[in-house]
């Protein structure tokens, strides 16, 4: 805390101190006022600008200082003052007192409450940033709230000072005139339940609703402007349509059916979308066969003297399409059907905010997700179309390994795919624009994960920029600028683009309905676009583009779709892990010191060495360490990054106990199996425990030992006997 804030602090302490020790809530009773009343008539009489400046000054003190009193003055101002000029004090002095605690609030605690609650506290902050002042006018308007309490909880808020200042003049001003008006009449009160009456209450009450209701209202009057021009159906035949069936539309699909309503699924391609056909499933079958090949390599490092293995690069590939067929079934048009879910295979249009097309057949619904994922980007460099390229979609279409691989893209997956065809036998060169290939994670996290490449053969050159592709005597070359600045030439015999995927955003209706995009489909927190009854969810709404995430996304479409009428969720991206399966696996949760320093954020850092764990030693997988962020001081954890073997394995338990706000000491005295991996996030807890023991009460109980050692008597030693003993020394 700076000095600043400690003297503020201070002298706000000393202050209410005061106050209580002095007993000056005296002065701020019904009783006093009433017996004071002709006197101080009497002084304003005599001087009235001193009198009524004095009044503002008390009033605005009592109320910055959040101490009692505020109502009795409000009913003083109008035994003093009358009705008008009255009100006029009263609400001038309250509407500044409160501004003036709300700004102590903010300068003594908004960044240490934000910096410490931050993530937890985002979504009340938009709410505030979007519609503070229609929670602030409500909560003025009723007086069985303590308005202290709006005063300190909104300055922790991101809500505009000015803002503030005026809505609580406004909220207030109708409480401030009863009690001026009640205040008229002093002699006739005996207690603040003479003004604040139940029915009295229960209308401030209603006033407050008011605001809520006018939101909805507001709403409602959005919803039909959006609505205008489109007719609505009477009736619909299905409650969802679902366009897409990737994770995030089965998902939104299963849920619907679950929850007995009539659903619809539509798919134009292949059930199981990116994931199951093209990424997740395929790349993780293509990378178990190419860890294989790189053990037997190793065959010397487990005490085997020779070891080989005939590859045909077609096998490895079938097999690839047998794990996806495999896994087909859980994806499958039967699978959802047996669950009531109507599957339609076929292109989907949107034709109004309540009906979709599928090849001539009009279908009426409720709501709409769209789930329609995304597709490979393929960047704009001259040439490119002159040859034949690969995308994450069509690479497990080859048969034949390419024995020059360029692989376009330093992300998850360039990498992951530049380290399996390295190890199937291709001699790959990767190119990366940027500094150092997975750019998202910590430098050494990079830096691990090249050195481990180049180690295996690939060709890793980041800093380069494609340029061009041409052609020369028949070879395809890319073209590419050095950081230096020169021109390199890198022929190749196939090129993979893995620059990341974009949102589908054409061919389905949107720019029909006005529905707006920005790289992906633009909507609210509760997934909604500008139709409230179209929703979207998974990769087409990013922000991010994981399996994963577009499950858990489609968990709150689906409700909000079905069940938005009575209780909305916010999506919550609070907890959101991730992994690269290259050899060494990196994971992450949270921040990350790059990510950490963008945001502002305060960390301190604790690193395991997996070299030094059992199991990892006895695997020969001794390498990589577990990296975990703390609030410093504290074992709250802010983010953790693994990298070595079963990396996104062990993740899991810091990712629970993030969502669950768990801290390491909780992890550390959690059972772990010996010998294993997960012993490695039981031991990252035990360095953190280290590094923050207490070193005074380890002195202390240092010199009681010494004490015992050396003929201390009695069981239980006291106090004072070890302190005489330690100061022996």
């Amino acid at each position: 805390m700076t000095r600043s804030r400690v003297v503020l602090l201070i002298a706000i302490v000393a202050a209410i101190a005061a106050f209580f020790a002095l007993d000056l809530g005296r002065f701020f009773s019904l009783a006093f006022i009433k017996d004071q009343q002709a006197a101080i008539a009497a002084f304003y009489d005599a001087n009235p600008l001193a009198t009524a400046l004095g009044f503002v000054g008390v009033y605005v003190a009592v109320t910055a200082l959040s101490l009692p009193g505020a109502a009795i003055l409000t009913l003083a101002a109008g035994a003093i003052f009358g009705v008008v000029i009255g009100t006029v004090l009263a609400s001038i002095a309250s509407t500044t007192g409160a501004t003036l605690a709300f700004l102590i609030a903010r300068f003594l605690l908004r960044d240490t409450v934000q910096a410490k609650y931050g993530k937890r506290l985002e979504a009340i902050n938009r709410g505030v940033e979007k519609d503070g002042a229609f929670y602030l006018f409500g909560l003025r308007l009723v007086p069985a709230f303590p308005f202290f309490v709006i005063n300190l909880a909104m300055g922790l808020t991101p809500i505009r000072t000015v803002t503030y200042a005026v809505v609580s003049w406004a909220g207030m001003l109708a409480g401030t005139v009863v009690y001026v008006n009640a205040g008229t009449q002093l002699s006739q009160i005996s207690s603040l339940g003479d003004i604040a009456s139940p029915g009295l209450i229960g209308s401030f009450v209603l006033l407050g609703i008011f605001p809520l209701i006018a939101k909805k209202l507001m709403d409602w009057i959005k919803a039909r402007r959006v609505y205008k021009g489109w007719d609505k159906p009477k009736s619909f035949d299905r409650n969802l349509v679902v366009i897409g069936g990737g994770a995030a539309g089965l998902v939104s699909a299963y849920i619907g059916a679950v929850t007995r309503a009539k659903v619809t699924l539509i798919e134009q391609h292949k059930m199981g979308g990116d994931c199951l056909n093209f990424g997740c499933v395929p790349s993780k079958a293509i990378l178990k066969s190419a860890k294989l090949l790189s053990q037997i390599a190793r065959s010397q490092e487990f005490g085997i003297r020779d070891a080989s293995a005939t590859v045909e690069f077609a096998d490895i590939m079938e097999r690839v399409q047998r794990v996806i067929r495999d896994i087909e079934p859980h994806d499958s048009v039967e699978r959802y059907e047996g669950m009531g879910v109507e599957v339609i295979q076929g292109r989907a249009t949107i034709t109004s905010p309540w009906t979709v097309e599928v090849d001539g057949r009009v279908l009426t619904t409720r709501s709409i997700i769209i789930a329609a994922g995304a597709e490979p980007l393929v960047p704009p460099i001259p040439g490119l179309d002159q040859v034949e390229y690969l995308t994450s979609d069509t690479v497990w279409n080859l048969r034949e390994l390419p024995e020059r691989l360029l692989v376009l893209g330093g992300g998850p997956i360039g990498c992951e795919l530049s380290q399996a065809f390295s190890r199937l036998g291709a001699r790959v060169t990767q190119v990366e624009m940027a500094e150092r290939i997975m750019g998202r994670e910590d430098p050494e996290v990079c830096d691990a994960v090249a050195e481990r490449f180049r180690r295996e053969g690939i060709d890793v050159r980041t800093g380069h920029r494609g340029k061009a592709v041409e052609i020369v005597d028949g070879q395809p070359q890319l073209v590419v600028e050095t950081p230096e600045g020169d021109e390199q030439r890198i022929a190749f015999d196939r090129v993979l683009l893995a620059l990341g995927r974009k949102a589908r955003l054409t061919g389905y209706g949107l720019k029909t309905l006005g529905i707006e995009t920005d790289r992906t489909i633009v909507a609210d927190d509760f997934l909604r676009t500008k139709y409230p009854n179209i929703f979207v969810a998974g990769d087409v709404a990013g922000p991010y583009q994981f399996t994963h995430t577009a499950s858990h996304m489609a968990w709150y479409a689906a409700v909000n779709a079905l069940f938005g009428q009575f209780k909305r969720f916010r999506v919550d991206y609070s907890v959101v892990p991730w992994a690269t399966f290259t050899d060494p696996e990196v994971a992450h949760v949270g921040h990350n010191e790059t990510s950490a320093k963008e945001a502002g954020v305060a960390y301190e850092v604790t690193t395991y060495g997996i070299d030094d764990l059992d199991r990892a030693i006895a695997d020969s997988e001794a390498h990589g360490f577990v990296k975990v962020l703390t609030v410093p001081g504290k074992d709250k954890i802010l983010g953790v990054t693994i990298v070595g073997e079963h990396a996104a394995e062990l993740l899991a338990e810091y990712t629970l106990a993030m969502r669950h706000g768990l801290g390491l000491n909780k992890i550390m005295g959690t059972i772990h199996v010996y010998p294993t991996l997960s012993e490695a996030n039981k031991y990252a807890a035990g360095q953190w425990k280290n590094a923050h023991k207490p070193e005074g009460v380890l002195r202390w109980v240092e010199r009681f030992h010494d004490w015992r050692r050396k003929g201390g008597g009695g069981d239980r030693p006291s106090v004072g006997e070890i302190q005489a003993r330690g100061d022996a020394h």
